[in-house]
């Protein structure tokens, strides 16, 4: 299916649990990270504990990445979250109870950022090693271990793990800010973070998890960024926390 952000098309999938019997049921939406897709095979295993646990899932592919429209150079997070509040309408028009968001990566940072500008139309989050790192490193002339002038933007900057961006993406890191994001939601979030990920460190990501009203934290011990060492583990996490959560 396809989903319209303006003149953006976002290809994505919604699935429902296998024993769905036409009940209304709360729904997930899915966010990839950086240079990912929504078919990569930590998401896709994260959208099947989702089900299991009794949630609709819907994931999408975000502007400038898989089958989405959009060039990946001329992608930003202002784009992204452009994208996700086009999905979130989306989903307010169909029959579902209610809205979680979950995101890996900066799909974790754009999902935050999104339930920070709607905390009234989001339930709760789930988030895997959400790159909160972002915005600050942008502003301190950092982006997941590549240096730059913060003062002087390049034309383009290279992304760790391949791909070209334009400069025009660091200069809209720069005004972002995670911190207020967290604070304005007040719902209940899921952090699960390697402690062996070497993007997006533990550090990074419990300086912003206390700013929110609701956190539980999980860091999994020798796991990776993509979380391929135990990825059953992850799974099972998510699995038992949602099922908490469902109401």
């Amino acid at each position: 299916m396809v989903i319209r952000d303006g003149e953006t098309e976002l290809k994505a999938v919604l699935e429902e649990p296998a024993h769905a019997g036409g009940e209304k049921l709360p729904l997930v939406i899915i966010l990839h990270g950086l240079t990912s897709a929504m078919n990569r095979p930590h998401t896709l295993l994260t959208a099947q504990a989702m089900r299991d646990a009794g949630y609709a899932t819907l994931r999408f592919d975000l502007y400038g990445h898989g089958e989405s429209g959009g060039a990946f150079r001329d992608h930003t997070l202002y784009r992204w979250i452009s994208n996700t509040l086009s999905v979130i309408r989306w989903a307010r028009e169909q029959d579902y109870e209610e809205l979680w968001l979950s995101g890996h990566s900066q799909g974790g940072l754009t999902a935050a950022l999104a339930a920070g500008m709607a905390p009234d139309l989001i339930r709760g989050l789930i988030l895997r090693a959400p790159a909160f790192l972002i915005p600050s490193g942008a502003r301190e002339g950092n982006l997941l271990g590549l240096a730059f002038d913060p003062l002087h933007i390049p034309d383009t900057v290279q992304v760790p793990g391949g791909g070209e961006l334009d400069g025009n993406y660091l200069r809209v890191a720069q005004t972002i800010h995670a911190e207020e994001a967290a604070d304005r939601f007040k719902g209940p979030v899921l952090i699960l973070q390697g402690d062996a990920d070497d993007l997006v460190p533990p550090e990074s990501v419990r300086e912003i998890t206390g700013r929110y009203a609701d956190c539980d934290l999980e860091i999994l011990p020798g796991e990776t960024h993509h979380f391929d060492r135990d990825p059953e583990c992850m799974a099972r996490i998510i699995l038992e926390w949602m099922q908490k959560q469902h109401r």
